[in-house]
């Protein structure tokens, strides 16, 4: 049992160093104005598919994006990218200083994205800065543009 885990340990940390740089999936924290998790998975070396699950207002929110990748100022580990993509959201209107009633609601509109991204060599982690706007076409309609981001993803 000990060599069995032993070698699983050495496998999860050859694999880790190796794709410190260029990761396949990402998962980790997002923090805003809306705070939640990240999961960003490489479909080619340049796409990606990003799904987001975030809290605000006593709801949640989750959404999905297709995302392209570019390296950024010939550095390695640095890239910038964009995107789009769709949410759905479900909100207490008590609690979002924007609504004018207490009501519930649920949303659903597309989202654009553009950030940077840098991938750490020492360590299998990935910080991100991003600008999400999103327009909400269905329940409480309208543009936000306040979806400004950092994440932290565990890169493997």
């Amino acid at each position: 049992m000990k060599k069995l885990f032993l070698a699983l340990v050495l496998l999860l940390t050859t694999t880790l160093i190796s794709n410190a740089q260029d990761y396949n999936t990402g998962i980790g924290f997002r923090g805003g104005f809306s705070n939640g998790l990240t999961v960003k998975h490489f479909v080619s070396s340049k796409d990606a598919l990003e799904g987001i699950l975030t809290s605000r207002w006593h709801g949640f929110n989750i959404t999905g994006l297709y995302e392209i990748h570019n390296q950024a100022f010939d550095t390695p580990g640095l890239k910038w990218y964009y995107g789009f993509g769709g949410h759905i959201g479900f909100w207490d209107g008590h609690y979002n200083p924007w609504f004018h009633n207490s009501s519930t609601y649920t949303v659903i509109g597309v989202d654009g994205i553009i950030g940077m991204e840098y991938s750490f060599d020492e360590v299998p982690i990935n910080l991100g800065l991003d600008w999400k706007p999103g327009l909400n076409l269905i329940g409480y309609t309208g543009f936000w543009a306040d979806e400004l981001a950092l994440s932290v993803r565990f890169i493997f």
